[in-house]
């Protein structure tokens, strides 16, 4: 076989890469290389052009800020509870712990993978019972861009008076019913991570219900400094503004951000048709009229019956290196189990396409499951814990063409004995 290029799993795509190099060569003549500036301005008023529904947005540095900077806007404080979608990366919750307080880990439903609406209200319960009180916040998460009910998780929080913020990272474009996620609870979370729908290289933002809440949001993002001819401090504060330079990459990348939803849909669309008659593999769809996934990621479940070259090795051996992405320094494993971890027919699927150049990874571990959260409350259905056994993340990026689809499904053809 002819080598080829390596096939990454989604990598945003600087297409406009001539109005990007503007916008920072603009920072540069100007000298506005710090974290506030026109870009920001410019990139935060685009933004709340594209969410649309009278928000308004900051530029932060990553989108785990904005989802710190959202539990301290609900009043989140130290022994709090809040709620977190269990299915998920760890940015979700990770914030909930730098606040010293407690996420209560709720399990998904199977049809958007997202947070079930019934387990929600049972945890809800279950939590007045047993402290007294409400949780504090809720977190559902637009996982892999796939909407969540929105309609049934807000209207269980507006039963419980309490605030949701939407963590829609992984969702940049992708709608319910029509509209933009992150603008339907009390605060939306944004990420232009380097693997995102867009990019700023780095970067996120917090979609706010009022220019008020802004202004409160700006404030604590840029260390919480009083109006004086000195540095005064009567809060702590945080360095997490965007900085000019990031923002100017957004501002290229807002000009493309539509045809990358749509490449992204498209390349779902290839795989779903792909593999429609391929058995034991089904690809994750949109399960409701009103969901409208960016499909940022497309992803597969593999049935645990369909076996595949090579699984019978899998396991073995420690690892000796993460998956996901540049990490400057990881701990090396002890054991090559755990107590939850992919089936063996998924890793050996993934090892499979790894030699054939193309990067995937299983679907995110659950929060639930984690070590650093094994003494959190959790609500759990079993529903992530069998999909997180089962599923497999395919290369999806606006790099991605037709033929490297067509190439990805010929492999995974090629796998399964």
């Amino acid at each position: 076989m002819e080598e080829r290029k390596r096939i990454y799993l989604c990598l945003a795509h600087m297409s406009e890469a001539g109005l990007e190099q503007k916008y920072i060569q603009e920072a540069f003549d100007t000298n506005w290389v710090v974290p506030l500036g026109p870009n920001v301005s410019g990139f935060e008023a685009d933004l709340e052009s594209f969410v649309g529904q009278g928000k308004h947005v900051v530029a932060l540095s990553s989108g785990t800020a904005a989802l710190h900077l959202a539990l301290l806007l609900c009043g989140v404080e130290k022994g709090d509870e809040v709620i977190v979608q269990s299915f998920t990366f760890c940015a979700s919750s990770n914030p909930v712990a730098y606040l010293g307080a407690n996420p209560v880990f709720v399990d998904s439903e199977a049809k958007s993978w997202n947070l079930s609406p019934d387990m929600l209200e049972c945890a809800i319960k279950s939590r007045i019972s047993e402290t007294g009180k409400c949780p504090k916040a809720i977190i559902p998460v637009a996982l892999y861009g796939m909407p969540y009910d929105v309609d049934a998780i807000l209207k269980i929080a507006a039963k419980y008076n309490i605030p949701v913020v939407e963590d829609a990272a992984e969702g940049f474009g992708s709608r319910w019913n029509g509209r933009v996620l992150g603008t339907f609870g009390d605060y939306g979370v944004l990420s232009f991570n380097g693997n995102k729908m867009i990019t700023t290289s780095g970067g996120g933002a917090l979609i706010c219900p009022s220019e008020e809440a802004k202004r409160k949001a700006m404030w604590l993002a840029t260390q919480a400094r009083e109006a004086y001819p000195y540095y005064h401090h009567l809060a702590i504060g945080y360095n997490y503004r965007m900085s000019n330079i990031c923002a100017g990459i957004g501002r290229g990348q807002m000009h493309i951000v539509n045809e990358h939803i749509m490449h992204h849909k498209h390349v779902h669309e290839l795989y779903e048709n792909g593999m429609k008659n391929v058995k034991g593999v089904e690809i994750h769809s949109n399960p409701t009229a009103l969901s409208d996934s960016n499909y940022w990621l497309c992803t597969l479940l593999l049935d645990e019956n369909v076996e595949v070259k090579g699984q019978g090795g899998m396991y073995r051996d420690a690892a000796s290196e993460s998956i996901g992405g540049i990490i400057s320094e990881v701990h090396k494993s002890k054991n090559p189990h755990t107590d939850c971890e992919p089936n063996p027919n998924v890793e050996a699927l993934r090892v499979w396409l790894d030699k054939k150049g193309i990067e995937s990874r299983p679907l995110w571990k659950p929060m639930h499951k984690q070590p650093v959260y094994e003494s959190s409350v959790a609500y759990c259905n079993g529903v992530s814990e069998a999909l997180f056994k089962k599923g497999l993340c395919l290369p999806s990026g606006p790099m991605v063409s037709d033929r490297d689809v067509e190439y990805i499904i010929q492999c995974i053809c090629e796998a399964i004995v």
